[in-house]
């Protein structure tokens, strides 16, 4: 762990305008929860986020396991890695526990996030995307000179992004050179970015080896091929990656990457099952590229903190034999405000608080607050309750006025009572929320800040 990383894992800070906790003028760090019990008794307000450990600890360790045996079953341990997609999180105390497990380095989406996990200290760094600012070109290329034990990777799909970038290059010492590593970034009709074909990416790459950039090799993102898991889609994806790892064959056969040793990136969180079925292993004998094999970066970030909606129903390791299904860690909670009518609660929650691009939240817990107007009660399941909309700052939650569940023990829904939900798409989730609270259970172990 480098020095800037253990200075990004140091207590985080708070102050009165974090939304989550109620504090009174004072600064505080993890210390604050020192003496707090559970999240009812300490300073915390409503809406809050909480990461439940447990199932981040189990996401982690999941995915490595799959990384590691997806090698072993290449019969080349260590020939696939993994390089976490932190826009998920942005959260150096999360990224430190993919690191504990191996993570090779971190994958980004943005020269902002590029330049947040490099000052974590981060010295591996994917940045999966083209650059096309000669700005942020000349950042990257001083950085590669600033620190001499970084290696910084990115994705080219076009002539015009290679002849900025050979611009912003020129006259870099070679060992700046060797180490911004470039990848083809190959795509889908109607797709994202990327080239449209296999003769486009092979003259990109020439066109990179003759520009004397260091060619890594392919890259591409499966997601864009199917949004659903069936048979039929997943089969597409597949030959979707096939075709990458074609790519990577002729690049090796036509000596273009440098070592002759090809990198075949791909895998989000929805289709990593096929991605490590069909990325890793030697290339086919008696092919053009007999004798070596493709060094696999798979990309996965969602499956960190997983969710209750859309990664849920795609949930790769539930298709995968002997693996265990991911967790969902995240909850935001939020205060009955109104019962205006029967069936209808109105929560504390919107979409300052909760992703809604994909899905709408969804009511897993109520806890009633006692006569007292103060205690809460243990978290009651609400398997009959439809978020149906949402507003800047309400969420509105239709319920069974005439559930079972809510009476008699507890009464019906009434106003202060709070409500968990569970999110679908971490990574519009934690660009609303500057801290969160990691618990166990109900019991808060300490904040992750979040450097959005």
């Amino acid at each position: 762990m480098t020095e800037r990383l253990e200075r990004a894992l140091e207590p985080v800070v708070a102050d009165p305008r974090t939304k989550g906790l109620r504090l009174r003028g004072e600064t505080s760090g993890n210390g604050l929860m020192i003496g707090t019990a559970t999240i009812d008794d300490g300073p915390f307000g409503l809406p809050l986020l909480t990461l439940q450990t447990a199932a981040l600890d189990h996401n982690v360790a999941v995915m490595a396991a799959a990384v590691r045996e997806a090698a072993d079953a290449a019969g080349a341990p260590g020939s696939v890695e993994h390089a976490p997609h932190v826009k998920t999180h942005m959260s150096a105390q999360i990224f430190s526990r993919q690191l504990a497990v191996g993570a090779w380095g971190a994958t980004v989406a943005t020269p902002n996030q590029l330049r947040v996990v490099r000052d974590w200290g981060t010295r591996r760094v994917l940045l999966a995307n083209e650059l096309t600012d000669p700005d942020e070109i000349t950042w990257f290329r001083d950085d590669l000179e600033r620190d001499e034990g970084a290696e910084l990777w990115l994705y080219v799909d076009s002539v015009e992004g290679l002849t900025m970038l050979s611009r912003g290059l020129a006259g870099a010492a070679d060992s700046v050179r060797a180490r911004l590593g470039v990848l083809v970034e190959v795509g889908v009709p109607d797709g994202r970015t990327g080239v449209r074909s296999t003769a486009d990416a092979l003259g990109l790459a020439r066109a990179v080896r003759a520009s004397g950039l260091t060619l890594r090799g392919v890259a591409g993102y499966e997601g864009t091929v199917a949004s659903e898991s069936t048979p039929e889609t997943r089969e597409r994806v597949a030959d979707y990656l096939r075709g990458l790892r074609d790519v990577a064959e002729q690049l090796v056969a036509e000596g273009l990457v440098a070592g002759g040793d090809v990198v075949v990136s791909a895998g989000g969180s929805a289709f990593v099952d096929v991605v490590l079925q069909v990325l890793p292993g030697a290339f086919p004998a008696g092919g053009p590229a007999a004798g070596h094999a493709p060094r696999v970066v798979v990309r996965s970030g969602s499956y960190v903190v997983h969710d209750h909606g859309h990664y849920a129903d795609l949930d790769a390791f539930s298709r995968v034999p002997g693996a265990e299904p991911l967790h969902a860690a995240a909850t935001v909670w939020g205060s009955v405000v109104s019962v205006p009518e029967p069936g209808l609660v109105l929560v504390g929650v919107g979409r300052r608080d909760v992703p809604y691009d994909l899905d709408l939240p969804r009511a897993l817990w109520l806890r009633s607050r006692a006569d007292d107007g103060r205690a809460l009660g243990s978290p009651l399941e609400l398997p009959r309750a439809t978020v149906t909309d949402l507003n800047d700052e309400h969420l509105f939650l239709r319920i069974d006025p005439d559930d079972p569940t809510l009476a008699p023990e507890t009464g019906h829904v009434r106003p202060g009572d709070v409500i968990g939900f569970g999110i679908s798409h971490p990574c519009t989730l934690f660009d609303k929320w500057r801290v969160g609270v990691v618990v166990d259970g109900d019991r808060p172990l300490g904040l992750v800040s979040f450097d959005f």
